[in-house]
């Protein structure tokens, strides 16, 4: 039985919240959204942790954040960088900022050769999660996995978010994702904004990806074709991003994979606005105060 690999994407500032919001604590004792990630993530069975980074935040993340595992788990850390495109292609005049989140996953290709997990740096996902992945990692099924949310449990206090609403069979598979761009709530549900103005109502209760995803290492392969795609496609666009909800949606409708849909009952929460970090303080006091988390992860 193979020990799964945590691959954490952290190279995002987030250009809404505005700083590094990897590093902002928000646990009794200093934790970030990372510690408690990762934390889960080992009681779970992971046994490497792999962060993507950027090279000009390297020096502040490895003191803030690699220091605290380098000594408990192996550590990888690769580099999402503008440059770090496809042979045969060349980056456009002014553009300025990296692929999305498909590119970031392609830069792990030659540290990761075991099944592995995929979430945001910047999200809390609850325990639940990371023990459904493990087990579905650990299995040898050929089938990737996706952690399932429920979309009320996911939306901001404090403004709308993206989220990918899913299509699941009845046999928890999924069948496609649908990225709403303008979700927030109403009353009991929620509703989408599209670009024209038009408004969808949501019940509140679809499955949503929070990218939490689990993969097999021949997914590689299969992401740089879409990648090759995405860039004869939409390379030449300045702000053009090839995001991996997409990019399995588009796998999942070729039929080129199948994604066991996980549930779990936990909420997510994270930092999308600066007005969120109170909010998700508060939430993780509480769990500490349940004693779901120690007061302090890490000695």
């Amino acid at each position: 039985m193979t020990t799964p690999t945590l691959l954490v994407m952290a190279a995002g500032m987030g250009s809404r919240y505005g700083g590094l919001k990897q590093i902002e604590s928000v646990g009794p004792s200093g934790e970030t959204l990372m510690d408690y990630s990762i934390y889960d993530a080992l009681r779970a069975g992971f046994g490497k942790l792999v962060f993507i980074i950027r090279k000009d935040i390297e020096e502040q993340f490895k003191q803030f954040i690699g220091t605290r595992y380098e000594k408990r788990i192996p550590v990888e850390y690769v580099y999402q960088e503008l440059d770090k495109i496809l042979a045969g292609f060349s980056i456009p005049e002014g553009r300025t900022k990296p692929w999305g989140t498909t590119q970031a996953i392609l830069m792990s290709t030659d540290v990761i050769h075991e099944p592995f997990a995929v979430i945001n740096a910047d999200d809390f996902y609850g325990a639940e999660g990371y023990r459904a992945l493990s087990t579905h990692l650990q299995s040898g099924s050929p089938d990737y996995a996706m952690v399932g949310f429920t979309l009320r449990n996911t939306l901001s206090d404090f403004g709308s978010v993206a989220r990918g609403v899913c299509r699941v069979n009845g046999e928890n598979y999924l069948e496609y994702i649908e990225e709403l761009t303008k979700v927030e709530h109403d009353g009991d549900g929620a509703k989408n904004t599209d670009p024209a103005g038009s408004v969808t109502k949501l019940t509140g209760n679809e499955a949503v990806s929070m990218n939490m995803w689990g993969f097999t290492p021949e997914v590689f392969g299969l992401l740089e074709e879409n990648f090759k795609n995405f860039l004869q496609q939409s390379g030449s666009d300045l702000k053009s991003e090839c995001y991996i909800p997409n990019t399995v949606g588009a796998l999942v409708t070729a039929g080129k994979a199948r994604v066991k849909v996980l549930p779990t009952n936990d909420s997510w929460f994270g930092v999308t606005y600066r007005e969120d970090h109170a909010t998700v303080v508060e939430s993780i006091s509480r769990l500490v105060q349940a004693g779901t988390y120690p007061q302090r992860l890490w000695s």
